[in-house]
């Protein structure tokens, strides 16, 4: 008798699980010389600096004509390699942190932004480390030929630093809440509102419908969890004097950021953070829904 639910059981998670993994592949093939831009911006200090963008357009020119095009996918394979059990995780623990929470007399609103931030900090966990790697390749300002592989450059990180919160981990507690945040917003916006807003029975108006709830979801997520993302990206990054530690903690990493810079460098990056994960949201909603579909039905 215990064979038919537990067979059910995993074959609803390997849908979920491909459906959340193909979402994440897709996305971020698309989005990640938006990431890279964001990174860059996120990691320069201030104006005076020689190497800072005036603007999104200018950074735009300054990395393909010094880096040539591979220059906007600079540290894409460990997202790629990340991405796939990432976002696998991601929609997948969202799922079964939602059904637990069916047992707790909570609101539907309620239920889907907890499932969401518990789903995030879930996926933190996983990505961390091919984040370290992928903030120090998107650092480097050399040509795509001349910067270190991403092997190369992960054992550097480990040989150097070791895998601890000052190596491979560093940035971790800034992860949690960048993709807790994120997700919280991010699901419980979507679900909330799509289940509001009337359910169209024309497929291009209904696709138009999901699309426009997902973009709103990644951008109000975006414009929200942002501090956290700058954090994570100076942990991350390049030091301002090499071999001295300045920004260790998240939330010491943010109040030195408002100290010193002002409340805006706290926002650095927003416009292509928004440019990538507002219609990247939308795209990984409508793949993980559209996918889903389909594997149920085949």
């Amino acid at each position: 008798m215990s064979a038919k639910p537990n067979a059910g059981f995993v074959n609803e998670a390997s849908r979920q699980i491909l459906a959340g993994g193909s979402a994440g592949l897709v996305e971020i093939c698309l989005m990640h010389p938006l990431d890279v831009v964001k990174t860059r911006f996120q990691i320069q200090r201030c104006a005076t600096d020689p190497n800072s963008y005036k603007s999104l357009g200018d950074s735009f020119r300054m990395i393909f004509r010094t880096e040539g095009l591979f220059g906007f996918y600079k540290g894409i394979l460990p997202p790629i390699l990340a991405e796939t059990p990432k976002r696998a995780v991601k929609f997948f623990t969202f799922e079964q942190y939602k059904n637990l929470l069916g047992y707790v007399s909570l609101s539907p609103a309620l239920t889907f932004a907890i499932a969401g931030l518990g789903s995030g900090l879930t996926e933190a966990i996983v990505v961390n480390p091919f984040e370290v790697v992928k903030v120090g390749l998107q650092a480097n300002r050399n040509t795509f030929k001349e910067q270190p592989s991403t092997m190369s450059y992960a054992r550097h990180i480990i040989k150097k630093e070791g895998l601890g919160l000052q190596g491979l981990n560093k940035g971790f507690t800034a992860t949690l809440g960048r993709h807790g945040v994120f997700n919280m917003v991010y699901f419980g916006f979507y679900f909330n509102v799509k289940n509001i807003v009337p359910v169209n029975k024309d497929p291009t108006l209904e696709f138009l419908r999901k699309f426009g709830i997902g973009l709103l979801s990644g951008t109000i997520a975006s414009v929200i969890n942002i501090p956290f993302d700058v954090a994570k990206s100076r942990i991350q990054g390049p030091q301002p004097v090499p071999g001295e530690i300045k920004y260790r903690t998240c939330f010491k990493t943010m109040a030195t950021v408002y100290q010193e810079e002002g409340i805006s460098a706290l926002y650095k990056g927003l416009l292509p953070k928004i440019m990538r994960l507002g219609p990247g949201g939308a795209v990984m909603l409508l793949v993980y829904e559209y996918t889903y579909s389909w594997l149920q039905e085949n």
